[in-house]
């Protein structure tokens, strides 16, 4: 019998539709014969993704009808044009987007459950199945068909593809030595891949609606933040065994989703954002004797500051004024740079008082996420683009002032720059220039060069190799690419088919928490 499988993953956030005329009880029970093999009873996932609300934010009504009635290319989901009628299939693509009568329950048992060894820790070879420069090795994460590719950052050549968890969130993070690299998906599963083997070794799944994942910076342990249920789950590395879950309440009971969860080196902590308590939330874990993190331009000493009686593994509450869920830290991660998305501004936060120590003007939904950081004229600022508004701010980091607006083509999502590159990269995201990418000089602040690689093709996300002498650049497409460019001269050097590559992420720049790279 055909089944519901895979093909649901989230694409945009919307608001649920009305409900049409089919009795809920007979929708439900054609989920049940159809569905739930693939999706679980509860739909909550199993071989294909949880279909709850929250996990279908990016996914249109309109486009999953065409899914259940067509399929879609490359998955496992097949047509059902031929087994249920139009008004069937409308029923189930608007009963998935209700709330289910009874909230999902995602606890200890669960996760445990669902944990899987493939490899033991050690149990592989350690040294590369391949000949290519493993600290300059990218991943290309492929939207399109879910799955990533491994290029050699030298030659560009095609290591290895494998297939992936659907619908990655939050970018794969990489133990130190970069070996092994931990991906993340909205379903909640955390995948550890060993890339000296090309292996997966072991998965388990943290929550129901995941954000994304953090790794210390010793390489011993994982966090994940969820939104469903509410929780925040630490996990160790090797063989991604359960230590502790957190529930995320405040001192009142209320409960928060997690935006997203950040490791902070020069700490020796997680550091958590919440986005429906003003709390920030700090969770340090067990320092190494030896304690000195390389961060790219700098060697930053472990948790140098760091309070001796600050216990590992507790939180410790960090009280804010307003409702922070999108972050940004200063190179040594003693302040926070916070943001929420519906709100009309930002703020600087010390992260050892947990006093606020300014407000920035960043009204156009700043993507702080994705902010990067520069000297400028002797002074390090910072620049981030903006998902409501066709404007790049640049900010003063030591008087925490606006020194520049930069006028773009229209709201940006992802920035990238290099060390060793005098220009930074920004894309045109959103509205009907998508297909263009803004070249910004790091000294003159202004926008040197307008890239279009192919006209009507979303163009976006840079990241460097680890000299910061050669970038790449997605087309955002099903039948997209990875671009090639030199970044001194700004010439396209070559094309390499991919299925809608989103991120990128090198190894080097990861590991050494090199400047110009999201963290």
């Amino acid at each position: 019998m055909k089944r519901l499988c895979h093909a649901l993953a989230p694409l945009m956030l919307m608001a649920a539709t009305p409900a049409l005329a089919a009795d809920a009880d007979a929708t439900a029970g054609l989920y049940q014969t159809h569905c739930a093999s693939c999706h679980g009873e509860a739909r909550l996932g199993g071989v294909g993704p949880a279909l709850l609300p929250g996990n279908l934010s990016r996914l249109k009504p309109a486009a999953a009808v065409e899914v259940i009635t067509h399929s879609r290319a490359a998955s496992q989901m097949p047509a059902f044009d031929d087994v249920l009628d139009a008004e069937q299939i409308k029923s189930l693509a608007e009963w998935i987007y209700r709330p289910p009568d009874t909230e999902p329950r995602f606890g200890e048992a669960e996760i445990l459950a669902s944990h899987t060894v493939m490899h033991p820790d050690g149990s592989l070879p350690d040294k590369p199945r391949f000949d290519a420069d493993p600290l300059n090795l990218f991943i290309v994460v492929e939207t399109g068909d879910h799955h990533a590719s491994v290029l050699d950052g030298d030659t560009f050549e095609r290591i290895h593809r494998f297939e992936t968890r659907y619908a990655l969130h939050g970018g794969p993070k990489y133990t130190p030595d970069g070996r092994y690299v931990f991906f993340g998906s909205r379903d909640g599963w955390i995948t550890k891949f060993d890339l000296y083997n090309l292996e997966v070794v072991a998965e388990v799944r943290a929550g129901i609606n995941m954000r994304n994942i953090a790794v210390s910076a010793d390489g011993r342990y994982v966090m994940a933040a969820n939104y469903l249920p509410h929780s925040l789950v630490l996990f160790d590395a090797h063989n991604l065994d359960m230590m502790k879950t957190y529930p995320v309440k405040n001192a009142a009971g209320e409960s928060s989703r997690v935006s997203a969860v950040y490791a902070a080196p020069p700490r020796g902590s997680f550091i958590a954002a919440l986005k429906d308590i003003k709390e920030v939330w700090e969770i340090p874990w067990p320092l190494p004797t030896e304690s000195v993190v390389s961060t790219g331009h700098m060697q930053t000493p472990l948790a140098p500051s760091r309070d001796p009686a600050l216990e590992s593994f507790k939180v410790r509450r960090i009280g804010v004024p307003d409702y922070l869920d999108d972050f940004f830290f200063d190179p040594g991660y003693e302040h926070v740079i916070g943001a929420s998305r519906g709100g009309q501004g930002g703020m600087v936060v010390n992260l050892d008082s947990g006093e606020k120590v300014a407000d920035l003007p960043l009204e156009g939904m700043p993507h702080l996420g994705s902010g990067i950081t520069w000297e400028h004229e002797g002074r390090r600022v910072m620049a981030l683009p903006h998902l409501g508004r066709a404007e790049v701010s640049i900010i003063d980091m030591q008087s925490w002032e606006l020194i520049k607006t930069l006028e773009t083509d229209g709201p940006g999502f992802f920035m990238r720059s290099h060390a060793n590159s005098p220009y930074a990269w920004v894309d045109v995201f959103f509205g009907p220039h998508r297909d263009r990418v803004h070249v910004i000089d790091k000294q003159s602040l202004e926008i040197v060069k307008t890239l279009t690689p192919e006209p009507g093709k979303t163009a976006a996300h840079v990241e460097f190799d680890r000299d910061g002498k050669k970038l790449l650049l997605s087309l955002w497409e099903d039948d997209g690419a990875v671009i090639v460019y030199d970044g001194d001269t700004l010439e396209e050097l070559e094309r390499i088919p991919m299925s809608k590559p989103s991120g990128k992420y090198n190894v080097w720049n990861k590991t050494r928490y090199e400047e110009g790279t999201s963290h």
